[in-house]
């Protein structure tokens, strides 16, 4: 993959933070950063909230899709982690 780097200036108390919870969700700052800015191409939009309740658009989007698929019969249900991992190296 290629890659670049961005520069950006912020509080450092504000760049700690976020550092903290990237780290506390697993992840690093740059690849929080690296998800915003693929989640800014996909949706074209920036959303700030901090209301957890409200689920994005492309989220409603994909349940609708997977509803509609599921009333087709068009899905795949596994007894176990392994056979879903078994199903999808069979592909």
């Amino acid at each position: 993959m290629n890659s670049t780097i961005i520069n950006i200036k912020t509080d450092i108390e504000v760049k700690k933070e976020a550092q903290k919870i990237a780290a506390d969700l697993g992840l690093s700052l740059s690849g929080v950063i690296n998800g915003f800015l693929k989640q800014l191409i996909r949706n074209r939009a920036v959303l700030f909230t901090l209301n957890e309740d409200t689920p994005s658009d492309y989220l409603l989007s994909a349940i609708k899709y997977s509803r509609a698929e599921r009333k087709t019969g068009k899905f795949h249900s596994f007894k176990n982690n392994r056979a879903a991992i078994d199903f999808l190296d069979s592909k």
